[in-house]
């Protein structure tokens, strides 16, 4: 394999994670490098960490060029939690109000007593 001395297209001049080349040929026969991208990570849950369904996995930047559809999805906490963790919440929610009610129900019945 021939080794040809290949400059980078752009002013950053180190090889560093965001200056990541790549040799491909071009239609004219000639080597030349080709800036690869970063890849992105997926947006994760904020309770239990896994990657977040429906949702794309794009640099940062790149949420501002997509609709605003395609960056949640339509549930309480929709671009933030998994659905489990929402369905957590719910039910953490529903069984504390009901705690409070069974406990303000007993002493409504003991202070009757008296």
């Amino acid at each position: 394999m021939v080794s040809n001395r290949l400059t980078y297209r752009r002013r950053h001049a180190y090889n560093t994670k965001s200056n990541k080349v790549r040799i491909i040929r071009t239609p004219g026969g000639e080597l030349r490098y080709l800036h690869i991208k970063k890849k992105a990570s997926a947006p994760k849950c904020g309770d239990c960490g896994i990657k977040l369904p429906g949702i794309p996995a794009l640099r940062p930047r790149e949420y501002a060029n997509i609709s605003r559809p395609k960056k949640s999805v339509t549930r309480a906490y929709g671009g933030s939690r998994c659905a489990n963790c929402v369905k957590d919440r719910v039910v953490r929610a529903f069984l504390i109000e009901e705690q409070k009610i069974v406990k303000k129900v007993l002493k409504e019945s003991k202070e009757k007593k008296r």
